[in-house]
């Protein structure tokens, strides 16, 4: 398969099921807004080493959000429903709580929620308030500047994480071009997540390692420096810089949408080839064949 001049490999991303929630952070300014998702989000790129997975969603304009201020949507994702709701309370409380002028609201309906307010509540020392609007409860937490008003229940729901593409290119500039191309694409897609730094892995990894202790290593057939070292390199001649790109979703079709836009803008901006990461279906149920989103 080809798309523009690249080459599109007959493969599937595979990916799995995590669960996630929507969190919405206000604040007076837009900037005070986006300093708490930053922070929010910040050492969450992936399950293996920090226990969670977010990124900033999309830039709301005050007429989008709960109290008419400027605001930030940011996504959550964990492997398991507890898990989720400990590290919700964890980063609401530690990066937007201590956050100058901030709000928070849940930003997903769901018949499954997690308590965070009323978590957090408990951080007023008694002082706390709370008020019921719409049948839907807020905290209001004194603090040195004014209040915290954040919401007591936010909804959480089964996902989808690990959706990835896999970008090869001749040389380190097109390479990240290609990703960076890829990546600002995917942003539009509303659901949709890239957990790594700037969107962008260097660093892909497979399951296992030569070593006891360690559960995820270094990705060697597709590391270029390698080719000539190992038998089973992925590597083709003529490629000499990898990127991979991975999508956590909070359902599976904003995974394979932010997917197909990524590919389209990588292969438009100069990529060699296009693969995507799996295990032979032992890691997780969901299968984005990317024979599927070639036009």
């Amino acid at each position: 398969m080809r798309v523009h001049d690249t080459e599109v490999i007959d493969t599937f991303a595979e990916a799995f099921p995590m669960w996630g929630a929507r969190i919405v952070v206000t604040a007076e300014t837009p900037t005070w807004a986006e300093h708490a998702a930053r922070s929010l989000t910040g050492f969450a790129t992936s399950v293996i080493g920090c226990k969670c997975e977010a990124g900033v969603e999309r830039v709301l304009d005050a007429s989008d959000t709960p109290d008419g201020r400027p605001g930030v949507t940011a996504l959550l994702f964990a492997t398991d429903k507890d898990g989720l709701a400990k590290r919700l309370v964890e980063r609401v409380g530690q990066t937007v709580l201590t956050c100058p002028t901030t709000a928070c609201f849940n930003g997903l309906e769901s018949d499954t929620e997690a308590d965070v307010g009323g978590q957090l509540r408990y951080f007023a020392d008694g002082w706390q308030a709370s008020k019921v609007l719409g049948g839907r409860r807020f905290w209001r937490i004194p603090v040195m500047e004014g209040e915290f008003l954040v919401e007591e229940r936010f909804g959480i729901v089964e996902g989808v994480g690990g959706g990835n593409i896999i970008i090869l290119a001749d040389d380190l500039a097109t390479a990240l071009r290609s990703a960076e191309a890829a990546a600002e694409a995917m942003r539009a897609v509303e659901g949709a997540i890239m957990p790594f730094p700037g969107g962008i892995a260097r660093s892909g990894s497979k399951v296992g390692s030569r070593y006891k202790a360690v559960i995820a290593s270094t990705n060697h057939v597709l590391c270029p420096t390698l080719r000539a070292q190992v038998d089973d390199s992925q590597v083709p001649d003529g490629v000499n810089s990898v990127f991979e790109i991975v999508i956590d979703g909070l359902a599976p079709e904003p995974v394979a949408e932010a997917m197909r836009v990524g590919l389209e803008a990588a292969a438009r901006t100069g990529a060699m080839r296009i693969t995507a990461g799996n295990y032979g279906g032992r890691l997780g149920p969901h299968h984005f064949h990317l024979k599927d989103l070639v036009p």
